[in-house]
């Protein structure tokens, strides 16, 4: 997925300002997609140039007015020929899991602390989104409530499995102190 998607998409469910798409996208897209204000309005520019989206019309003078963005049919197709296309999975990069296994090598001093962080990170955010389905998603009937649920339920899927997986490796983590073994490095 590439940013400029994820503002045409947005822009296609409701024209927004720069300011609006960000706000947007902290509440909803930024789950999976995060971007900064700066990197919308670079975008926002980037796909008007294009001719995928165009300012609307506005009745005031546009000197400190904010501008609000629409997709146009070239856009719309751009996005049409993007989503139903074919896009490899990448691999997973995760500085967590690599901390871990840089752990077996020099120790883990710190790492259920760490552990711990992350295990809290992703209960709050797997909290966020379980609240979000209860108050959002009730009994969905509309086709693109239906996909936006499946996008929700990736991410709770994505937590559930983050929680499960952090407290297993917490308490493998603390197994291993409770047995004696040295936090330091192996041999030691």
């Amino acid at each position: 997925m590439s940013l400029p998607h994820a503002i045409l998409t947005a822009l296609l469910e409701k024209p927004s300002s720069g300011l609006e798409l960000t706000r947007r996208f902290d509440r909803s897209i930024g789950y999976f997609w995060p971007a900064t204000h700066q990197q919308i309005y670079r975008e926002l520019g980037k796909l008007e140039q294009a001719g995928f989206i165009r300012a609307l019309p506005s009745e005031q003078p546009s000197r400190g007015q904010k501008k609000e963005f629409e997709v146009l049919p070239a856009g719309r197709a751009e996005l049409t020929a993007w989503a139903s296309g074919e896009q490899d999975a990448k691999p997973v990069r995760n500085a967590l899991v690599l901390r871990l296994r840089a752990a077996a090598v020099v120790g883990r001093a710190g790492l259920d602390t760490e552990l711990r962080r992350h295990l809290a990170l992703h209960q709050r955010q797997l909290a966020e989104y379980e609240e979000i389905e209860a108050r959002d998603f009730g009994a969905v009937a509309d086709p693109k409530d239906r996909l936006r649920r499946l996008v929700l339920r990736a991410g709770v899927g994505l937590e559930t499995f983050w929680v499960q997986w952090l407290q297993e490796a917490l308490a493998e983590v603390e197994d291993m102190a409770d047995d004696g073994e040295a936090g330091g490095r192996p041999g030691e």
